[in-house]
């Protein structure tokens, strides 16, 4: 009874952690619509472009556009790149204090770490839903019913708690805002192009591929595309299972982390 009475106590923690942090977005929505404008750039010029390209058509699953397997990748992107950030706020809440209250109260570090990168999965559904809209109103054919839209909340959900973990992990490290802006730049563009999100990894130079193999962008992508686009789930299992575990280890390292971020 005592272990189920902890476990309450830490899901509550969790909870409230996430619901802090997600009362920032009803203060201020306009970071969601300011962070859609380069998504939307992507589909509407780059995926435009590629679609005159007859030769990629033959590397493209059957049945589908470029459009459609792009626009997987693009709201991949978009949630990758407010999570991969995230780090940014953990430094500046250090600077202003907030992290040494959080750390001074009875809750874990890593219900703490839970709960900032839950609402940093929670904010990618908004991100998410803007993204397939745009695309909808594109006339981008999507594969939208019952299973693809719950498939895509619990993926979009682990790819913000993931690169957020990630972000949050390497906040110890560098603990500047400056530096965590350099490093977050630094990371999202090769996590970007050396995935699945805008190219077959059949027509990547063979030195890129082994690195798109141990991507967790390249699972997140791949799950995305067969919900909405080819609606072939064959590797849906092992997608949300190499997210899952990168989740897990990031978090871990977060949490190990986080308590030398207020030092």
């Amino acid at each position: 009874m005592n272990i189920f009475r902890a476990l309450g106590k830490y899901i509550k923690s969790v909870l409230v952690i996430a619901e802090l942090e997600l009362r920032k977005i009803r203060h201020d929505q306009t970071q969601i619509w300011i962070r859609t404008v380069q998504p939307a750039l992507w589909l509407a010029i780059y995926g435009y472009t590629m679609s005159n390209i007859s030769a990629l058509s033959k590397y493209l699953p059957a049945n589908i556009s470029y459009l459609q397997f792009m626009t997987p990748g693009i709201l991949a992107q978009s949630v990758l790149f407010v999570a991969i950030f995230f780090g940014i706020t953990v430094v500046w809440e250090r600077d202003l204090g907030l992290i040494n209250k959080l750390l001074s109260t009875p809750a874990p570090r890593s219900s703490i770490v839970i709960g900032k990168a839950l609402s940093a999965g929670v904010r990618g559904i908004f991100q998410a839903i803007t993204i397939v809209i745009l695309a909808l109103i594109m006339q981008v054919h999507l594969l939208l019913n019952p299973l693809s839209i719950i498939g895509l909340f619990v993926i979009i959900v682990l790819l913000g708690m993931c690169f957020s973990a990630l972000s949050m992990a390497l906040a110890p490290i560098f603990k500047t805002r400056e530096r965590m802006m350099g490093i977050g730049q630094a990371i999202t563009m090769p996590l970007f192009f050396a995935s699945s999100a805008i190219y077959p990894i059949e027509i990547m130079p063979s030195w890129i591929k082994p690195i798109a193999v141990v991507n967790p962008l390249t699972y997140v992508v791949s799950g995305l595309r067969g919900l909405l686009a080819t609606g072939d789930l064959h590797q849906l299992p092992l997608d949300i299972l190499v997210i899952l575990g990168s989740t897990v280890i990031l978090l871990i390292l977060a949490s190990l982390g986080f308590k030398r971020l207020a030092t």
